[in-house]
Order: C-alpha cells, then structure tokens, then sequence
C-alpha cells in the first residue's frame, strides 16, 4: 500500500467551467458541500475518461468530508466527493486495452482520484470492470465498493471456507446487504444483527439468523463462530471477540487500523505509534480471546469486480437499494446516509427523475 498525496482530477475554475460536480473546499460538517463548475478531466495513457450515469453514496464519503482519512490521505483542495460509479467510456488513453469507447462499465475509483459525483470521470483502467449485462446503470453503481470491501475481507482475509460461521454486523446496511450473499455464496452458515422491521430482508439474502441487536445481545448468544465482519467499531467490535473460536478473526472497517496497517503504509513515525496507541485495547482483547484482528482499507481491483460481475450475473447476488435521488440532490442523499437508517445502498443518478 501507499500513502497517496491526492490532488482531484479537476481543475476548478472561478468562472466559465464546464462540468458539474459537488465537491468541498475544506473538511467540515454538511454546509462544506458545494454544488459547482469544473474542467473536464483528462485521461492520462492508461486511463478511461467515463460519462457517469449513476453513483452511490458510501460512509467512507462522510468520514472523508469530515477530515476523519487525513492523516492517511492527504488530499488537496477543492475535492470532488464520491467514491462508486458506473458509466459509458467516452474516451480512453492511448496504452489502454481492455476497454473501448462505449463500453458501459463500473468502479471505484482509487483513493487519490475520488470524485464520482461529477458528470465524468477519468480513471485507470485496472480500476474498472464491464458492468453486469444484467443490472441498470443505477443497480450497478450500488456495488464497487460494497463488493470489494466484503471480498477482500472474506476471501483475501478470512479465508472462508464452506461450513464455517461468519457474523455479519449491520446486515440490511450497504456493506451488509452485499455480506450476506457474499457469505453464503461461500458456504458458510450466516448471522446477522439487524433491527427487528429489517430481518425479513436480512433472511431474503440468504442469512440463517438475524438477530436484533436493539433486543439482544449477539455476544451472549454465539460460539464458535470463525470470523465477525464488523462495520460498526465500538462496544460491537470489541464484544464480536466473545464469539469467535480460538484463532477466528475479527475484520473491521470501522475500528482502529492495526499494526500491519502501520507497517505496510509509507508514514512517519508518529503515525506509527499514534496508531499502536489508539489499537492497544482491541489488541488487547484480540490476544485475550487467542484471536486475529485485521482492520481493513478496499483496494481498488477490475479483476476482482468482474469476478462479481459474473456471480451477478448468475444470479447469485443482487443490489439492494433504498433510494435513488437524482445528481442535483447528492447534498441531500448524503444527508440521508447519515441517518443511518437507510436498508442496503443509497444511488444518485444523472438519469432520474426524483
């Protein structure tokens, strides 16, 4: 991995500019997100310039307006926001070969080059993968990062295999939705904490149990599980130890980064040891319990998302999403995201008529 120095792919101009996107001019709560004008992007050699027709909206859009990567992440100013997309390839740079002009594809762009809710994009061509025939461009902007994150953690990662017992934290949220069918698509015997009204879904995406984790306590209740897929951080990441086997994992998005984070990125050494502090006690925790903890950062991979194109296409897996609003509202889809209370993925489409 490394630590990436990051300037937008669009120039911003004081006037006169001639692409739209929402992007801030410093890190800050909701009033930062401005709607604006910008320059078109340019493809470099290995690039495809992308028209975007649909996007989705991911918590790692709220942490990055907040300033909350910035440490791991330095961004220049002004940032266009957005991290998925899925589009038509409008032009392509000139070393490219897996891609064509026309082509209708989807990504997720690395952490350098965000800036999905714009009306184009340019992005590497390793990055990006042909959209599943059988899914609308909204349907597949929902999955790039939920697909990678629940690969990467559950078969890069975990490692699981048919037979095993993975938690799933969060199960009708976006990252969840996807979980579930990943898991069981891999064969192992699923559970998932969700609120009560959410289970019926939860269920339909093949989890074995759901529980309510407003009424119970998951961490009494399970055993012998081999991995918890933790998406919450907190009191639920440092209780998912209880359940795990000894030598099972916990693999989190939203605890502390570990030590080999620390050591796999480019830092100085302050970070490196501000990050053993902040970590000591779910190590801690994780050596009591005789268990793994990774905490995990998707890398951007076309391969890999073909690799979902084709279960999505087969059948086994599908988006789930709760709204769709339309590019001029990404302020107010954002705003809903931060509820919490959306079930599966938030979309916004350059196509819709919200």
């Amino acid at each position: 991995m490394h630590s990436y120095h990051g300037k937008s792919d669009i120039t911003f101009e004081a006037q006169g500019g001639c692409l739209k996107a929402w992007f801030i001019g410093s890190y800050g709560g909701p009033e930062v997100l401005k709607f604006g004008q910008a320059t078109e992007p340019v493809a470099g050699d290995h690039d495809v310039l992308v028209e975007i027709k649909a996007a989705s909206v991911n918590p790692i859009d709220i942490r990055v307006r907040k300033g909350q990567l910035k440490r791991l992440v330095k961004y220049s100013f002004p940032l266009v926001m957005g991290t998925d997309l899925a589009g038509i390839v409008i032009a392509k740079g000139a070393a490219v070969s897996r891609f064509q002009v026309g082509d209708a594809v989807y990504a997720r762009p690395n952490r350098r080059r965000i800036g999905t809710f714009a009306e184009r994009i340019a992005v590497h061509e390793s990055e990006v993968a042909l959209k599943p025939t059988s899914l609308s461009f909204e349907e597949a902007a929902a999955m790039p990062l939920v697909a990678l994150t629940s690969l990467q953690a559950m078969v890069d990662l975990a490692n699981i295999q048919p037979g095993q017992k993975v938690l799933i934290h969060a199960g009708a949220g976006g990252i969840g939705t996807f979980a579930v069918q990943l898991a069981k698509h891999l064969g192992a015997y699923v559970v998932a904490t969700a609120s009560k009204p959410k289970h019926a879904l939860v269920l339909s995406l093949g989890a074995n149990e759901v529980i309510d984790y407003q009424q119970q306590d998951f961490s009494q209740m399970l055993e012998d599980f081999d991995m918890v897929f933790d998406t919450l951080g907190g009191d639920t990441l440092l209780n998912s130890f209880r359940v795990l086997r000894q030598g099972g994992m916990v693999v989190s998005v939203a605890g502390p980064p570990d030590l080999i984070l620390a050591r796999e990125w480019p830092m100085p050494l302050y970070l490196r040891l501000g990050i053993r502090a902040i970590s000591w006690k779910v190590r801690y925790v994780a050596r009591k319990y005789q268990c793994g903890y990774r905490f995990m950062l998707m890398r951007p991979c076309g391969l890999q998302l073909a690799q979902i194109s084709a279960l999505i296409d087969a059948g086994v897996i599908r988006p789930v999403i709760d709204r769709i609003y339309p590019f001029e509202r990404v302020n107010e889809a954002i705003a809903y995201a931060e509820t919490g209370r959306a079930s599966g993925k938030i979309i916004v489409s350059h196509q819709s008529e919200c």
